[in-house]
């Protein structure tokens, strides 16, 4: 592989399996030194020893650290511990996410829906907070917020999930314009329906918890294999690179968009929102009573 991110240095949250692992797979083979944290050592650990195998330059660098995305004192402990074991930062992978509760909204136990949004939103902004100001110090830098399903579709009996998603994604929209003028491009990607750990765990809750259609649509991806996480990985490593420079503030799937097009229409991408969540109103469907 073309050595496409030598001498860049890139966080990935929730590294130690699923998308975020596949990441920083393609993040080592294309050169770039890593700083990974997730709550899970033990996964953590055999995501170094993985990775310290698929290193391309013998001066590659891979740091790990244990950390709730949730806790202010676990992400500045990852940041500014990153910043400092590798000398400076590029990119950040925002990935670690949680489903949370299942079922009704009323049934859903309190304290794991807060947690929910607390891991996916607040866990997230935690991490710009912290290394934004560092970015627009150099004037630079790349952004790739996960996203998901929930945040362009309602989804029944995931509640927690799809505000967290819907939330994050307007949030990265508002920061992209916010530091546009420093040379940071801030984007969501949707990967598609990945058979991880979190699809066994619809599964597991069964229709009565997550519905018989969610249910039965999971049945079939757990079946025909879902979207190749290898789809998500490309687009992370995509947005990292310089390929991507200018293109910011949108939500793009992995499986449907024509990203690797992108940059031959900038201005185009610049210049409207597609690629970005809006209200639907009645002129854009052809009702004429609607709207004045």
């Amino acid at each position: 592989m073309h050595k496409i991110l030598e001498n860049k240095t890139a966080l990935i949250t929730g590294a130690n399996q699923g998308l975020g692992l596949e990441i920083a797979k393609k993040y080592i083979g294309a050169g770039a030194n890593l700083s990974l944290c997730a709550r899970n050592e033990r996964l953590l650990d055999e995501a170094y020893k993985t990775l310290d195998q698929l290193k391309v330059n013998s001066d590659q660098k891979i740091v790990t650290f244990s950390c709730d995305v949730s806790s202010l004192t676990d992400v500045k402990k990852f940041v500014h511990g990153s910043i400092s074991a590798l000398g400076d930062c590029h990119i950040l992978v925002n990935n670690a996410g949680i489903y949370g509760p299942k079922g009704h909204i009323e049934d859903n136990d309190w304290d794991e829906w807060k947690k929910t949004i607390e891991i996916n939103l607040y866990g997230s902004i935690l991490m710009l907070r912290e290394i934004t100001p560092y970015f627009k110090k150099q004037k630079y830098g790349k952004i790739i917020q996960l996203s998901g399903g929930g945040a362009t579709n309602p989804l029944p009996f995931l509640s927690a999930y799809a505000v967290s998603k819907a939330g994050i994604v307007r949030f990265i929209e508002t920061l992209a314009e916010e530091v546009r003028e420093f040379g940071i491009d801030v984007n969501a990607i949707a990967p598609g329906a990945l058979n991880t750990k979190m699809l066994d765990e619809i599964l597991a809750a069964g229709p009565e918890k997550v519905g018989k259609t969610f249910y039965d649509r999971a049945v079939k991806q757990k079946k025909d294999g879902g979207a190749p996480v290898e789809l998500g990985a490309d687009l992370a490593l995509f947005l990292a690179s310089s390929s991507s420079n200018g293109i910011t503030a949108k939500l793009i799937s992995a499986v449907w968009d024509n990203w690797k097009e992108w940059p031959n229409h900038i201005a185009d991408l610049n210049s409207n929102d597609v690629y970005t969540l809006r209200r639907i109103a009645g002129r854009d469907r052809g009702f004429s009573w609607g709207d004045k």
